[in-house]
C-alpha cells in the first residue's frame, strides 16, 4: 500500500539529518558529497536519506555529466503548511475565546459575600 503524500513528507521530516539536509538545500543546490560534509556518516548513508527526501518529493536530483546536484522542491512543504494552517486557525479561535473569558472574569466585581 502506498502512503499518501502528506504522510511521506512528515515521515521524511521526522529525521533531524534530513531536516538539516533540507535546510542546506534551501541555500542552493549541492552535490551528495557537499551535503555529507557536516555529518559523521558515510556517503551511502547520506544517499539513503536523500532517497527518502526524493520519494517524498522534497528534493529533485539533476544529472549534469557525472555531477548529480540535489535541489529543494518546496511543493510538499507548501502542502504541510496548508495542512497546519487549519490547526493554526483552530488555536487562534480557541485562544481568542480563552482571552475573552479571562477579560470577562477580570471585569466582574469581586464577590464580597465572604463565601
Amino acid at each position: 500500500m502506498m502512503a499518501d503524500p502528506l504522510s511521506l513528507t512528515f515521515a521524511a521530516l521526522a529525521d533531524p539529518t534530513r531536516r538539516a539536509i533540507l535546510a542546506r538545500l534551501s541555500e542552493g543546490e549541492s552535490s551528495v558529497k557537499e551535503l555529507a560534509e557536516p555529518f559523521a556518516m558515510s556517503l551511502p548513508a547520506v544517499s539513503k536519506h536523500l532517497k527518502v527526501l526524493e520519494r517524498a518529493g522534497l528534493i529533485t536530483r539533476g544529472k549534469e555529466a557525472q555531477w548529480r546536484p540535489c535541489r529543494l522542491d518546496p511543493g510538499p512543504l507548501q502542502d504541510v503548511s496548508e495542512w497546519l494552517e487549519h490547526y493554526s486557525r483552530f488555536w487562534d479561535r480557541s485562544l481568542g475565546r480563552l482571552d475573552e473569558m479571562l477579560r470577562e472574569i477580570k471585569a466582574k466585581p469581586p464577590d464580597k459575600s465572604g463565601v
